[in-house]
């Protein structure tokens, strides 16, 4: 059976309701039937212009904000590649057969990213509903016209309110994720090669304002021809998980200096974070790596198992040593440790689980295209190999969770 051709350019002419489309800056790319009548203006008058010089803000009111709560909305879609709802807006039009002559308006706006394959917005979905003679109807007629006006009055100033705290909100949000940012950038140890080895690292903070600063990476250069490599995965975000997160590194970072392997550190780990608020089910994955005995010794506290390709292009996972999060146990109980070998050129990875999991899958189809990635591009250097594994794990438009990826080629 043949698949219909569609006309989209017929559809969206066709669409019901209010629907334009316009340029990153604003200007007018096309508009369906139903917006040009509602509007009141022909394509000729909107296509190639800018919005606000077909609408401007009504002058005889001083404190008309449409154009000003319009223009932030779209340049919020410009900016995070995220769908904006506006609060319900008054927007006069002047009568294009009456210069001078306003009328008044209610919508109800929706502005949507249009992304190109790169995740970069090319054109505003701006679609509108007009509620104009809604609201005006709920007063009936009569002696009730005034009770109308008074609900039209009330309706517009709440609804304004509403925005102003979601905008300021917004802001204290996005000042919250900056300052969470720089707070975890300063607590991570630069990528710097450990001992003679190099190791790949990679951290993609999440595109929602808090959904940062959970995940953390460490490595510590041991005795002899051996190195610690460790991840983990603060349960929370912004800056209380980054605090978390720099108390947890250091905690471990320093027990691995002195135990005499990863579940001894991580056993110290959990005691520590019993006295830390916000730790508790922390996840974390420690893994020493020993090139003299050509040996992987690892222990896992609840977090997802770290992966080894072998050089004959096969994948293992380590996940013999695995045990609840840190605090999962009422009391404190001796944590597992496994040990395997590897050889010569193989590459051991280590992620956070924002890497893998998804909300609608299965972790085991995570782990899968995990191995694929590895498989597919295993003979890559690390650096290359990691920016591979992201490419292909990670949506183009960002995750909804913080990701760290560490990879040694051993």
């Amino acid at each position: 059976m043949r698949k219909p051709q569609i006309d989209y350019a017929a559809v969206f002419h066709a669409l019901p309701g209010m629907v334009a489309l316009l340029t990153p800056d604003l200007v007018y790319a096309d508009a369906n039937e139903d917006f040009l009548r509602l509007a009141g203006r022909s394509r000729e008058q909107l296509l190639g212009r800018y919005i606000f010089d077909v609408f401007p803000e009504n002058p005889n009111d001083p404190a008309a904000a449409g154009m000003r709560e319009t223009q932030a909305s779209m340049q919020r879609v410009v900016s995070t590649g995220e769908r904006d709802t506006m609060a319900l807006l008054r927007y006069d039009i002047e009568d294009s057969q009456l210069p001078g002559q306003w009328v008044e308006h209610f919508w109800s706006p929706v502005n949507a990213p249009v992304l190109d394959p790169d995740g970069r917005v090319v054109l505003i979905v701006h679609r509108v509903e007009e509620v104009t003679e809604l609201i005006r109807a709920r007063g009936g007629t009569g002696s009730d016209s005034s009770r109308a006006r008074v609900l039209e009055a009330e309706l517009y100033t709440r609804s304004r309110e509403l925005q102003e705290v979601n905008e300021r909100l917004r802001r204290a949000h996005a000042r919250e994720r900056e300052v969470a940012l720089a707070l975890q950038a300063a607590m991570l140890p630069a990528p710097t090669p450990v001992g003679h080895h190099r190791a790949a690292v990679r951290y993609r903070p999440a595109v929602g304002t808090l959904n940062v600063c959970g995940d953390w990476y460490d490595l510590v250069d041991l005795p002899g021809d051996r190195i610690a490599v460790a991840v983990g995965d603060v349960v929370g975000h912004g800056l209380e998980a980054a605090g978390v997160m720099g108390q947890l590194r250091s905690a471990l970072s320093a027990a691995a200096r002195v135990a005499d392997g990863p579940a001894r550190a991580l056993e110290a780990l959990g005691l520590y974070a019993r006295h830390v608020d916000g730790a508790e089910s922390s996840t974390v994955v420690k893994t020493y790596i020993d090139w003299d005995t050509h040996t992987l010794t690892y222990s896992s506290a609840g977090h997802p198992p770290p992966a080894l390709l072998h050089p004959d292009g096969t994948v293992t996972f380590l996940d013999q040593a695995t045990d609840p999060p840190l605090g999962a146990r009422p009391e404190h109980v001796r944590r597992p440790e496994a040990s395997t070998p590897f050889a010569e050129g193989a590459t051991l990875v280590l992620y956070s689980d924002g890497l893998i999991e998804r909300r609608d899958e299965d972790i085991d189809t995570g782990l899968a295209r995990l191995t694929d990635s590895l498989v597919r591009h295993g003979r890559a250097r690390p650096e290359a190999l990691a920016d591979a594994v992201l490419a292909d794990l990670l949506p183009s438009t960002g995750n909804t969770d913080d990701t760290v990826l560490v990879i040694i080629r051993l």
